[in-house]
């Protein structure tokens, strides 16, 4: 998982601990050095949230880096979740990128910056992550409270596909969850459901209960209207492939449904 030592957010712990525990794993901290002291403007503001010590800007002292770290290391602790630090020396998503090459998962945290500009949601440096990675990728939500529903978008393409199967073998401990593929028609209303007898045999193989809904309209679009009330619920965007995930990304479209939805995004490479 990302990890900001000046910007420290326990949602996305919670969520990654939970990963970590449902699947057995050791979480690795993707973490950042402190900028040097020397380089800090003179008057800094801190405040305490959510146990964490925060600062409004990119500058953080080698004290506040220890104290948020070793804060972070107890909650993993009291977690009960095994767990290491990878600390870069520079501040770029390609460091994280290089890194993923030889990882299953990255964990990203929304609102992941280093700078003090406002910016959509998610922040320019986790799109580059999500877009980027070289193994499968998680935006993780606000808050979490666990899963009770997967939704599948599903197009039946290649890309697609191979999302469903990729969260599938790496989770299987979700196999009793309910799953629910969702196809958007785009320019045929009435289109049914692409291969349906395959991927529900596909489906049936490792989930206990699954249905199919078909939704009208501009795909992005319509997904996120159907998501905004979801709850519980974990989201595997494989239909959308590169270019629509792009699309996807663009800030009119995701500051709506990662803001409002609360929802963790999986997304497939």
């Amino acid at each position: 998982m990302t990890l900001n030592p000046a910007n420290a957010k326990i949602n996305t712990l919670d969520f990654a601990c939970f990963i970590a525990r449902l699947t057995g794993s050791e979480l690795t901290v993707l973490s950042f050095e402190p900028l040097p002291a020397a380089k800090a403007p003179a008057i800094k503001a801190e405040r305490e949230i959510l146990h964490f010590e925060k600062k409004k800007n990119e500058y953080i002292s080698d004290h506040l880096y220890e104290h948020n770290k070793a804060l972070f290391s107890n909650a993993c602790q009291s977690r009960e979740v095994n767990f290491s630090f990878c600390v870069f020396t520079t501040r770029s998503p390609e460091a994280v990128i290089v890194e993923t090459r030889f990882a299953d998962l990255l964990i990203v945290d929304p609102e992941i910056k280093f700078s003090g500009d406002q910016q959509g949601l998610p922040t320019e440096f986790a799109k580059e992550l999500l877009l980027k990675s070289e193994c499968a990728a998680i935006l993780a939500p606000y808050s979490f409270e666990g899963i009770d529903e997967i939704i599948l978008a599903y197009d039946g393409s290649k890309s697609c596909v191979f999302a469903i199967k990729q969260f599938t073998f790496l989770f299987p401990e979700l196999a009793d969850k309910k799953v629910t593929v969702v196809q958007v028609n785009n320019d045929e209303p009435d289109k049914p459901i692409v291969q349906e007898q395959r991927i529900r045999q596909l489906l049936n193989t490792h989930y206990d209960k699954v249905h199919f809904e078909t939704l009208n309209g501009q795909p992005a679009f319509e997904l996120v209207r159907y998501l905004i009330d979801k709850r519980k619920t974990f989201v595997v965007l494989g239909a959308f492939g590169r270019n629509m995930l792009s699309n996807f990304l663009k800030e009119s479209t995701a500051n709506k449904v990662v803001s409002t939805a609360n929802l963790p995004f999986f997304i497939s490479h």
